[in-house]
């Protein structure tokens, strides 16, 4: 499943989504965008941050987000930034996740 598709089954999939998501500031409007999305489509949405638009280093968020994918208190994780690639092997950085 690529993440067009990952995003169209979370977003309309009948069956409720817990989702954990965070980013830095670069990708906070988006990430409070989505957040919206997420919960209209009836998903409950753990937010780990960042809660503004201030500098924040994003490799402890990224982490965050994907130990609540591996301990089971989220089915899904999303995280987001400038590019996503940082994000994206800060969360693989945690044992038992694969993040793309």
């Amino acid at each position: 499943m690529n993440g067009r598709d990952l995003c169209s089954f979370a977003v309309s999939t009948s069956q409720k989504q817990t989702i954990a998501i965070g980013s830095d500031h670069a990708g906070f409007e988006l990430k409070q965008h989505l957040i919206g999305v997420l919960e209209r489509a009836g998903h409950v949405v753990t937010d780990f941050g960042t809660h503004s638009t201030e500098s924040v280093d994003y490799p402890p968020i990224c982490a965050a987000v994907a130990r609540a994918v591996r301990d089971g208190k989220a089915q899904f994780g999303i995280v987001m930034g400038g590019s996503g690639q940082g994000e994206q092997i800060a969360a693989n950085k945690v044992n038992g996740v694969r993040a793309a």
